[in-house]
């Protein structure tokens, strides 16, 4: 491995300080999340959140401070491990709420399908870049398409409805950026809605029922339809100032489900208000324009490649999280980067932020 020079040229502080910031937010909701349950603090959400994110720090110092291009040149070998343990969580791996997606180590758990977008994207970032001028035949779109089918099938029958889609564009991005023909892209965007009737008849009970209570959460007000509802309400009644941190009701007295994960967004809404959710959204902007200008300004293709589909990548986590929170979109399991809880999603989203970086200090190098 050959390591940056140290002069860090074009390093983005700004895309760094976002990062820490909405994560030292993200700390600060996460223990308003959690705190009822009066665990002693060295058991606590907050210090395990903590742990992840001085990991996070660390992974994002050692990805800046290898060539981008060495993470292409292994793309295929980080790729591979990273399919061999989604098959392996399908196996050996913990089932929690009704999905198997996590491996047990002591008290943390360690989700694949959180890494597999990062993989996807640099070993299609590897094939599209090394074929750049021929990359628009149709015979070329073998291999991606091979290279997404493998995780998504793998992840969808965890089941992981959430990051199973999100691979989808991911991938139509990376071919989009590299050249691909458009009319091919349509043709498989046609083909994926046409495949819609299908899909719906593979997704589990609860799968569907998450997506009929979207169109209505009325129909099953106490069941599927009690977080969306919930949520919304924690999210209406924190005006525009919020109730204040540690104060907001429907997240103190547990009326809101899964509100240190999926439903965090809720919990900023009631107690920081329209403006601290309002002041979350523009910090998460900033980063999405920044890795959107990385992209944009790199002249070789493979960080690009990178650049952009991390920009989608991030993108989507984001409004996905929103929108099911506030009603705008079905709820897919979909955790929110650097504030909800989770080890693995913050990791990779710290992984995700260390290539940008790297790509962005790079980007006249190559």
């Amino acid at each position: 491995m050959i390591f940056y020079d140290g002069r860090y040229k074009d390093f983005d502080k700004t895309l760094l300080a976002m990062t820490i910031l909405i994560c030292l937010f993200g700390l600060l909701v996460v223990y308003s999340a959690t705190q009822a349950k009066g665990l002693e603090f060295s058991e606590s959400y907050l210090l395990k959140q903590m742990s992840w994110m001085l990991l996070g720090i660390l992974l994002l110092f050692i990805v800046i401070n290898i060539s981008y291009q060495r993470f292409v040149d292994i793309s295929y070998l980080l790729y591979a491990l990273n399919v061999i343990l989604l098959i392996f969580v399908l196996i050996i791996g913990k089932t929690k709420l009704g999905a198997q997606r996590w491996f047990s180590i002591g008290s943390f758990a360690f989700q694949p399908s959180e890494f597999i977008k990062i993989n996807l994207i640099l070993a299609l970032s590897g094939y599209v870049g090394s074929r750049k001028e021929t990359i628009s035949k149709l015979s070329n779109l073998f291999i991606p398409f091979v290279l997404l089918s493998i995780p998504f099938l793998l992840v969808l029958m965890q089941p992981d409805l959430g990051t199973a889609l999100i691979l989808l564009p991911i991938f139509l991005s990376v071919l989009w950026i590299g050249g691909a023909n458009r009319k091919h892209l349509m043709s498989m965007i046609l083909v994926g809605l046409a495949a819609l009737p299908l899909l719906w008849h593979i997704l589990h009970g609860y799968q569907r029922q998450r997506l009929l209570v979207f169109l209505d959460p009325n129909i099953d007000p106490l069941g599927a339809g009690y977080t969306i509802i919930q949520s919304k309400i924690a999210i209406g009644s924190g005006g525009l100032l919020g109730k204040g941190w540690l104060s907001g009701t429907q997240n103190q007295l547990n009326f809101l489900p899964e509100r240190h994960t999926d439903f965090i967004f809720s919990v900023v809404g009631e107690e920081w208000g329209f403006l601290g959710a309002t002041a979350l959204i523009l910090m998460y902007f900033l980063i999405v324009k920044r890795a959107i200008n990385i992209a944009s300004l790199t002249t070789d293709m493979y960080g690009k490649l990178i650049a952009g589909g991390i920009a989608v990548m991030l993108s989507l986590q984001i409004i996905i999280n929103i929108g099911m929170t506030i009603g705008l979109m079905p709820v897919v399991g979909i955790p929110l980067p650097l504030v909800s809880y989770g080890g693995s999603s913050l990791l990779a989203t710290f992984i995700a932020i260390g290539l940008l970086l790297n790509v962005g200090m790079r980007r006249s190098t190559f």
